[in-house]
């Protein structure tokens, strides 16, 4: 088993917010063991929001996390960063309603906490192990958690778009996988939406600097993209920040098909819901055994 994270000097990250088109200003503070990861609105006199199941506000296009009326929108790619790299304990102070969006990937944030240094802390890690599968399915969307001894993700995508079409992605998520397979993937759109997009007051911060743009044939991007599969990497992505509103790691392996922000938080409700199938493990509870069945999607 390891121990808990945090970070090791405080820094900034200043960017454009992706929604709200406003430059906001991060600061990321090292926390002792068993604080959690807490954000605060410091643009506003405004409690501070811990990220678990409580503070789930919405899912409109992004993660949005909230407390007494006060929210703060589009954290999953923070989120993925600080689950990826296993950091368990930080405040991030926002002065603006959403995290900034950079480069529309986890690879500014891995890149700035990792030079900014990971330390362990000297209480262990409590896990999430899930002991039964859960599922959650909306339409022809849906998401299996299995029990697993370790973390694994299993993502499908299928878009009828000639440049992504059905891509599968599996991968054990460790720091190093993280940082090396799914950290440099891109939120991705298309162009034929951006104008129902800029009527309803959202992407007003979006560019071809921080998403990849797909019109109906073609990445127009002019670098292209990092990755063939970069879709189905960013979908990882935002999986792994959704899952941080767990409030603890995982212990699990999940499968997902097409899956989106409103699932996840929906597979996060129903496995808070069923504690009949998980328990919260560490170095004095070992992992009970279970055989998965054979997957097809």
């Amino acid at each position: 088993m390891t121990n808990q994270k945090t970070i090791k000097n405080d820094f900034y990250l200043e960017g454009i917010g992706l929604h709200s088109g406003k430059n906001v200003r991060v600061h990321f503070v090292p926390r002792e063991d068993n604080q959690g990861i807490i954000f605060q609105r410091t643009d506003k006199q405004a409690l501070p929001i811990l990220t678990n199941i409580h503070a789930i506000s919405d899912a409109n296009f992004a993660t949005i996390i909230g407390t007494n009326g006060t929210s703060i929108s589009t954290t999953e790619h923070l989120l993925a960063a600080l689950v990826g790299l296993g950091i368990d304990n930080i405040l991030v102070e926002v002065e603006g309603p959403e995290i900034p969006i950079m480069d529309g990937s986890s690879k500014v944030f891995v890149d700035a906490l990792l030079k900014a240094g990971v330390q362990s802390l000297k209480s262990e890690k409590s896990y999430v192990e899930v002991t039964e599968p859960v599922s959650v399915k909306e339409e022809d969307r849906w998401i299996v958690l299995y029990p697993y001894d370790g973390f694994k993700v299993t993502f499908t995508i299928n878009y009828p778009h000639p440049i992504i079409g059905k891509q599968q992605l599996s991968l054990e998520i460790d720091p190093h996988s993280f940082t090396e397979e799914i950290a440099f993937a891109r939120t991705f759109g298309f162009k034929k939406d951006l104008a129902n997009f800029y009527a309803n007051g959202l992407a007003q911060g979006g560019s071809l600097t921080n998403a990849v743009v797909l019109d109906d044939d073609q990445v127009i991007n002019p670098e292209g993209l990092r990755a063939a599969d970069e879709f189905v990497r960013h979908k990882v992505l935002d999986l792994l920040g959704d899952m941080a509103l767990l409030g603890h790691p995982l212990r699990g392996h999940i499968v997902a098909y097409k899956s989106g922000h409103a699932l996840h938080h929906k597979l996060v409700f129903s496995l808070m819901g069923r504690k009949d199938r998980w328990f919260f493990r560490n170095a004095t509870k070992p992992f009970r055994p279970f055989r998965q069945p054979t997957l097809t999607v």
